[in-house]
């Protein structure tokens, strides 16, 4: 009887010696508030740890909770709003971390529900699959940069937005101007003397004209500040190059650079076309190949910046 106690007791540390050195894969639905971690050992089944916080002490308490079930770790999060500051934080401490594309997350055509808890558990069993895909994170730095870069390009945006509301305030007035509306110097200080009859439209008139400098003088700080920031990137050689390209700028070329990033991590020019959405789509069956328009699924900013729409 004691042998038979011994054998099961062997066989009862063998497991839970094979349990604790499989991976455990962690699957992470991160709100603004709140985590929700569902997780899995090995080929086990999925299971939901709960919610937790957003906090480092609520990162650091889950961790080393988890630690007690695995040696290897791999986590596992959908790219958003909530940035990259977890993943390195989880890559810090020594863990494995992915932070995949959520739309080519792969989805039943049936499954119309959608919960925290579901996506926890579907991100395990697409990361135990191998079935994610990855999105590039950039360092602390390049990131930094590219912030910079995208405020200057949605202060561009508002401003095209602004000169769009100002045309239409004076069209639904009757107000024409007789040369060519450029908004060059000529025609802002026809604007700067143009006047209503009307105090209150006068003054909605003033506001629009007010809101078209100011993001003007938005513009003119944050190009300032990119043509004094880029010297001292390390991309800055890749910058100057790009610039060699005919219809390629100053502007261009840093917003190009700073949302591609490292170009090395690209091992084909078609891997690099495909992040940026210009190849062909295609529907092919059989001897049958069929091609269709670009597939436009890639960076839209950097599309825009090569003029494909």
């Amino acid at each position: 009887m004691s042998g038979q106690n011994h054998r099961s007791t062997v066989h009862s540390d063998a497991e839970a010696s094979i349990e604790h050195d499989s991976t455990l894969y962690v699957g992470l639905d991160v709100h603004q508030d709140s985590i929700t971690v569902a997780y899995a050992i090995g080929m086990g089944e999925v299971e939901l740890f709960g919610k937790v916080g957003t906090m480092h002490i609520d990162i650091d308490r889950m961790c080393k909770r988890l630690q007690s079930k695995a040696q290897h770790i791999c986590f596992v999060y959908e790219a958003g709003p909530c940035g990259y500051g977890l993943y390195r934080r989880l890559i810090d401490k020594g863990f494995d971390c992915v932070v995949c594309a959520p739309s080519l997350i792969p989805r039943k055509p049936g499954d119309r529900v959608k919960t925290d808890r579901r996506d926890a558990v579907k991100l395990v069993r697409s990361l135990r699959a191998g079935d994610l895909s990855a999105v590039h994170v950039p360092t602390i730095e390049d990131e930094a940069f590219r912030d910079l870069a995208r405020a200057w390009s949605a202060a561009r945006e508002d401003l095209k937005a602004a000169r769009c509301r100002l045309k239409s305030f004076l069209l639904a007035h009757g107000v024409h101007y007789l040369g060519r509306a450029s908004w060059g110097p000529t025609h802002r200080r026809w604007l700067s003397t143009f006047s209503f009859d009307s105090a209150w439209q006068q003054l909605a008139f003033n506001e629009h004209r007010r809101t078209i400098e100011d993001r003007l003088a938005q513009c003119e700080r944050l190009e300032l500040a990119l043509h004094e920031a880029v010297t001292g990137w390390r991309f800055y050689p890749v910058v100057l190059a790009l610039q060699a390209m005919r219809g390629i700028n100053f502007t261009p070329a840093i917003g190009l650079v700073s949302e591609l990033g490292d170009l090395t991590r690209f091992e084909h020019p078609r891997l690099l076309m495909a992040w940026i959405g210009v190849t062909p789509s295609e529907h092919s069956s059989g001897a049958k190949r069929r091609q269709g328009s670009i597939t436009k699924t890639g960076n839209s900013y950097a599309r825009k910046l090569l003029g494909i729409r």
